[in-house]
């Protein structure tokens, strides 16, 4: 079986009705909230309280779970520095697909590589983009340890594990830092909550 690779010069950007009509029907704007941090950080559970509480507030949205894309879109990706930032480009314009459709976007991945954080961000172009530090301890995520993979880590099981024998690089200036210690899971975040209603609250002008 013959194999043909499209060339990026057969490919042309399909015109489609303006976003704005959709969004209008929807009755919201779009954005997205990337939360990073290390694995047992509470990102996932963050990520589920906020899409549960914007939907009570009437909201549209969806949740890009690191674990769930690998299960799926990502799949075939691996753990290695190159795979990682294949993973965060592919959610990242998967988002952004979800974005223009009007939905608020709400995705969690470790994503350790400010370099490719910030190109998660450009993707996003002009949708509101968040980046959300879900700022727990290392020595907080591994007492966790919710799935047992610190431990393995330490044990040499898995290799180019972030915090362990991979970095995570913090982000210096998020657009959010979220607490996790000593708290509920709505007190760490309803921060998030707000900040999303808030965005998402402007209806455009009916197209």
């Amino acid at each position: 079986m013959t194999l043909t690779t499209t060339r990026k010069s057969d490919v042309t950007w399909q015109p489609l009705q303006p976003r704005e009509r959709r969004w209008a029907r929807m009755g919201q704007r779009p954005a997205i909230a990337w939360l990073t941090g290390l694995s047992g950080a509470g990102k996932s559970t963050i990520a589920d309280a906020v899409d549960r509480g914007l939907t009570e507030a009437g909201r549209s949205t969806m949740v890009l779970d690191g674990d769930n894309l690998r299960q799926g879109l990502n799949r075939d990706l691996g753990f290695t520095a190159a795979d990682r930032v294949e993973n965060i480009r592919r959610a990242a314009e998967a988002a952004r697909l979800m974005a223009d459709a009007g939905l608020v976007v709400i995705v969690s991945l470790i994503s350790p590589f400010r370099a490719e954080r910030a190109a998660a961000r450009a993707i996003a172009g002009d949708i509101p983009f968040l980046e959300v530090f879900i700022d727990t301890p290392l020595a907080v995520c591994e007492a966790r340890d919710p799935k047992g993979l610190y431990d393995r880590a330490r044990a040499g099981k898995i290799p180019n594990f972030t915090g362990i024998s991979a970095p995570y690089e913090a982000p210096e200036a998020p657009d959010l830092a979220l607490q996790t210690r000593n708290q509920s899971v709505m007190e760490s975040a309803q921060p998030l909550i707000d900040a999303l209603l808030n965005l998402s609250a402007d209806r455009p002008t009916r197209a």
